[in-house]
């Protein structure tokens, strides 16, 4: 095998499953990097580790459908790279940490049905309604018969985000949203416009509803708002937020076809979105799931709480029963002793021949490295560990705010445990 063959999918899966790693090493070379094999030893049993940048900048563009922000979410080429290795369509993927959905979005693109599960409320408001996908017509119709009272304000002080005005029109649009939930009417386009809403509250352009702040994957506190207003010495100005749902919509279908929209709008009617603890998923049937792709909490590194407040405001989410029920651990026994639950059920719902890739990170500098403890985790409830992927990828914008500048950091490297139901 030539040491510059181009990384072939197929004959990765077969690697996976048993081929010998002399005879196969140049299929984990792509044109330009040749893979690196290092292997480690847990509990007495060495497993192989490849290092390389398997989805790249290279590979075609995801579908505009993903461009959802949220805190700690992979991009789409991860789950794609799995989806098209180990399954056919048909097949159920899951994710049982599902975030914005990105596992689930990707799935019903490539035509496989869904099941989707986050224990945080929100997961299932950001993701379920990308598989019905209104027109914009259907949407700007809906908008202009939602009535807006110019005198209507949040019951909390929201000035150091909104010109009143705007303020104004997102909690009408609260109200409505509110009253068609409660009395069951909501449909699949003000679905929609929850979504759509819900994701332009905060943001640092004007496309959001706010004024300048921190990404859009993360609420800032009001004190902390006012510190960035003094700062940039700016006070919030007027937003149409009619107009930026109709804009932000256009932008989120932008590429996608009047094909996929059939196919995902099929897969919606099957789709399962749950909002549970991933230990505890009693509606997905036993041996259904052929693969589940994710990527659990990290310890308590990420605050989703902090982050999601005012999302959880505007959808009349009791955040502290949320918090109350997000498992946030502070050690590694703490964190395993949940993530081993996990895995007791994933091999419940795992079909014989299914997979798991299960992606974790480098924590405390690097430190600790959660691959490491995961492997037994998953081989105590019966899985075969098949071997870790270590995917390098570029900063992002986001990683750069936060003092992340190095692979050795571990946050922007991608560490996929895969393994298998044989």
């Amino acid at each position: 095998m030539n040491g510059t063959a181009l990384l072939k999918e197929i004959d990765f899966k077969e690697y996976l499953l048993g081929f010998n790693l002399d005879n196969q090493i140049g299929l984990f070379d792509d044109y330009e990097n040749r893979t690196e094999v290092e292997t480690i030893e847990i509990d007495g049993k060495r497993y192989s580790k490849f290092i390389n940048e398997y989805w790249t900048s290279r590979q075609r563009q995801a579908s505009t459908l993903h461009e959802i922000s949220y805190r700690a979410c992979f991009k789409a080429q991860l789950p794609r790279f799995f989806i098209n290795l180990f399954t056919n369509e048909g097949d159920i993927v899951y994710d049982p940490f599902s975030g914005r959905g990105t596992t689930a979005i990707e799935s019903a693109l490539m035509g496989r049905n869904v099941i989707s599960n986050d224990i945080n409320p929100l997961s299932k408001i950001l993701s379920a309604p990308r598989l019905a996908i209104p027109s914009i017509y259907e949407i700007k119709e809906r908008l202009n018969e939602i009535h807006i009272d110019r005198k209507d304000k949040a019951e909390i002080d929201l000035s150091m985000f909104y010109h009143h005005d705007t303020e104004a029109e997102i909690v009408s649009l609260k109200k409505y949203l509110y009253d068609r939930q409660n009395t069951k009417k909501e449909d699949y386009i003000d679905s929609w416009i929850r979504m759509v809403a819900t994701n332009r509250l905060t943001g640092h352009s004007k496309g959001f509803f706010s004024v300048y702040t921190l990404p859009p994957n993360q609420a800032i506190l009001p004190e902390n708002q006012r510190k960035i207003n003094e700062k940039r010495n700016q006070i919030p100005s007027y937003r149409n937020t009619k107009e930026l749902i109709i804009r932000k919509s256009k932008s989120l279908a932008n590429n996608v076809s009047s094909q996929q929209r059939i196919q995902l709008s099929a897969i919606a009617k099957k789709a399962l979105f749950l909002a549970k603890d991933a230990r505890w998923t009693n509606e997905i049937p036993d041996e259904s799931v052929q693969l589940t792709v994710t990527s659990p909490p990290f310890l308590d590194v990420i605050q989703y709480i902090e982050d999601n407040w005012l999302r959880c405001w505007f959808n009349n989410i009791n955040i502290d029963e949320v918090e109350k029920n997000i498992t946030i651990t502070k050690s590694i026994t703490q964190w395993c002793n949940v993530i081993s639950d996990v895995f007791k059920e994933l091999y419940r719902i795992t079909q014989i021949g299914g997979c798991v890739a299960f992606e974790v990170g480098e924590i405390k500098d690097g430190k600790i490295k959660l691959d490491e403890y995961v492997i037994p985790l998953g081989v105590k409830a019966g899985f075969c560990c098949e071997g870790i992927i270590v995917n390098r990828q570029s900063f992002t914008k986001t990683s750069n705010i936060w003092g992340v500048k190095n692979n050795a950091k571990g946050t922007n490297t991608n560490r996929i445990v895969v393994f298998s139901n044989n």
